[in-house]
């Protein structure tokens, strides 16, 4: 199975996305298809043994729609701005001639509906038949997908406004026939005022959709488009695509990183903020990843390419944000029910007006006059985007802040969560521990090194940074989960863990008092040992970050159970809790005993697990919302459903703000398109006392997928 998204162009509501997806998944070949509204994608999942781009590309134009690039590519760009200048002028001419005599003004006799009543019919005929051209792509999208029965907005427009202009052509054959008195019959003004209504309508929601998405798709454009290449000695400018892993790239100051490498001559400092949401300067030395899309501030650097393309952290970041917002929530799903039977619903309501004003007012232009507004003041488009438009704003502000989630169902869940869970080690504490005791000899100092070299725990990596030493060969290395390591060195078997190991294997413990001293003192302990007992204790100290303290605090304010669940000994983790002020403290277990502990807490789908995502992936996965603390960029592998690339925990409050601000705006959103549509619809029927004419349905329409817009964008 393959995988491609798409822009297209044309998705103006909800029926247009649920009709494009339905059409999609009947063709043979394709096995799912996901539409996104506000970012005008498609994603489709399809076997390319049987289908490939150029059909995908036939099936959009089938469906009524047009193919417009890959995935973020550069669109097409049409003059709107002056075009809507234009006919906002022309606007105003055709009102004047048709309604000035209304407000006392004098309208030109050659234009006069009493003394020239033929010019004045034709002119407004030629004048709103200019606006029909203008929305050609309304009214052909309209009865394309009517024909391919997938009826929506433009579908309702384009029948309302093309009724309105014949009925106006044969009323102006009356006149020109010498029947006078049907120039007051004539709605030419009516068909050129919705079509603009529309355009203007859709040219401020482009707009705003493009300031609402500019978190997500700016992420696109964040790597350059060409590179320095350093070729025999010399620079060589090559498009990104030229790259091959193990080349080497030449960054200046003021340049960007054009892929994820590592510098191996010079430094300097760089910015990283688009990826972490950190705006202080990170350092780079020899040795030091980079990555793609970062500004070289001030050092001349060479970097060799590590990861490029699609393997770039870029472009698994990229990936997420994607099919975060391409996924649907529960509440997105009753919008798309909704939407799918609205457009027939609303003609089944436009046709039994226009038999009901016929029955009781006997007049065939209070039929077309019921009809016509009936159609055009129905706006799926507000209940369409009142999901999908906040959801992607959202994604895009926490990505903005270096917090990606993988599915916008993970926002609907926040408001569930009830209890917050941190690992202790890299979560709470920055997870560079640091050896402030030991009582251990030299030689066998060397050898728990050696084993620890092998394992990528952060304490493992701390004891391996506290001194160098003389690499001697491990064999059969062994990871125990929750206890430690072991390792075979010149033939015997040691081991290296916790006091919890020592005691599992039975083995003599001589450094009883020292590890009371250590515990008292809030250590982790580390053992080296075997079965002839124990050779010696490391007592180590991690910094807790800045931002703990205050997160916690600020999670209690929000009503949240906090706790800590960690693998290390109850006094060290006793320390720490206290500093940072969590009361409930789960110590001393394995990530088997962890996950278990999660499973208790979660019974009813209102636990938060955030971890380093190291020792922790069967709880993030257990939990109700697993988040990944990653002080780092790769994302590709990891298994939970929230990643900070930035290690600082203060986003976690905000995950929880944006959470519910977000579903705050959908139900306010969803609100006013159904109480909109559950108002306006009856009106436009002209069988009430109060009753409006197209013109003002057109305006009224426009004024209600502005308001969805408008609203959503507070989230920003």
């Amino acid at each position: 199975m393959k995988s491609v998204v798409l822009n297209v162009d044309g998705m103006t509501c909800s029926a247009c996305s649920s009709g494009l997806e339905k059409y999609l998944k009947k063709q043979d070949g394709i096995y799912d298809s996901s539409v996104n509204l506000v970012l005008a994608t498609v994603r489709i999942d399809y076997n390319e043994t049987k289908v490939d781009m150029n059909k995908l590309i036939k099936f959009i134009s089938e469906a009524g729609f047009e193919f417009n690039g890959e995935q973020y590519s550069e669109k097409k760009r049409k003059p709107e701005k002056l075009l809507l200048i234009i006919f906002f002028i022309l606007i105003i001419f055709i009102m004047y001639v048709s309604m000035g005599h209304m407000i006392g003004m004098s309208v030109p006799d050659f234009v006069n509906m009493t003394v020239n009543p033929i010019n004045y019919v034709s002119v407004l005929a030629i004048m709103s038949l200019c606006y029909l051209i203008y929305g050609f792509d309304i009214i052909k999208s309209g009865f394309k997908n009517l024909i391919n029965k997938m009826p929506n907005m433009d579908t309702l427009v384009s029948v309302g406004v093309i009724i309105n202009y014949l009925y106006s052509c044969y009323n102006m054959f009356l006149v020109i026939k010498g029947n006078y008195n049907f120039v007051h019959y004539l709605y030419f003004e009516a068909s050129a005022m919705t079509i603009l209504f529309v355009k203007l309508g859709r040219f401020i929601d482009k707009k705003n959709k493009i300031k609402a998405t500019e978190a997500v798709k700016g992420l696109v454009n964040i790597t350059p488009k060409k590179a320095i290449l350093l070729r025999d000695g010399i620079e060589e400018i090559v498009d990104i695509n030229e790259i091959i892993k193990g080349d080497i790239l030449v960054c200046k100051p003021g340049e960007k990183f054009a892929v994820d490498g590592v510098v191996v001559d010079g430094e300097t400092n760089v910015d990283e903020s688009f990826i972490t949401g950190e705006s202080k300067s990170v350092s780079k030395h020899v040795g030091d990843e980079v990555i793609a899309g970062s500004i070289n501030y001030d050092g001349y650097v060479k970097y060799q390419a590590v990861k490029i393309g699609r393997d770039s952290n870029v472009s698994n970041i990229v990936k997420m944000v994607v099919e975060a917002t391409n996924s649907k929530p529960k509440i997105q799903m009753f919008a798309d029910k909704v939407s799918s039977i609205f457009v027939v619903v609303i003609f089944c309501i436009a046709v039994l007006s226009g038999i009901l004003n016929f029955i009781f007012k006997k007049d065939v232009l209070e039929v077309i006059n019921g009809i016509v507004t009936v159609l055009v003041v129905a706006c799926p488009c507000a209940l369409g985007l009142a999901t999908p438009l906040a959801m992607v704003i959202s994604i895009g502000k926490l990505g903005k802040n270096g917090v990606f989630i993988k599915s916008s169902e993970t926002l609907e869940l926040i408001k569930k969560i009830k209890n917050v869970v941190f690992d202790k080690t890299g979560t709470l504490t920055i997870g560079k521990m640091k050896i402030v005791d030991l009582k251990i000899s030299d030689d066998m100092f060397n050898i728990l090194q050696n084993i620890e070299f092998n394992s990528k725990h952060p304490i493992a990596v701390s004891i391996c940074e506290y001194s160098n030493f003389k690499r001697v060969e491990v064999k059969n290395f062994r990871d125990i989960s929750g206890y430690g390591v072991q390792g075979d060195v010149n033939g015997v078997t040691y081991y290296v863990g916790n006091s919890k190991f020592v005691k599992e294997q039975h083995v003599n413990n001589s450094y009883i008092s020292d590890e009371k001293e250590f515990l008292d003192n809030g250590y982790t302990i580390v053992y080296l040992f075997n079965k002839d007992g124990v050779f010696g204790i490391l007592g180590l100290s991690d910094i807790i970050k800045s931002s703990a303290k205050e997160t916690i605090s600020l999670l209690k304010k929000m009503n949240k159970n906090v706790y800590m669940l960690t693998g290390d000994n109850n006094a060290s983790a006793m320390v720490v809790a206290r500093k940072i002020g969590i009361d409930n403290v789960i110590s001393d277990v394995t990530p088997k005993e962890k996950l278990i502990n999660i499973s208790n807490l979660n019974d009813d789908n209102s636990v938060m697990m955030v971890g380093d995502g190291i020792n922790d992936s069967p709880s993030l996965k257990s939990a109700t919302i697993g988040v990944s603390v990653k002080g780092g960029t790769d994302i590709s592998a990891d298994s939970s459903d929230v990643i900070l690339i930035n290690p600082d925990i203060n986003v976690i409050g905000m995950i929880f703000n944006v959470g519910d601000e977000t579903f705050k705006i959908i139900k306010e959103n969803l609100f006013w398109a159904l109480f909109y549509n559950c108002l306006m619809i009856p009106i436009a029927t002209g069988l009430f006392p109060i009753h409006i004419n197209p013109m003002i349905a057109s305006f009224a329409m426009m004024v209600s997928s502005l308001t969805v817009v408008f609203n959503s964008l507070r989230l920003l």
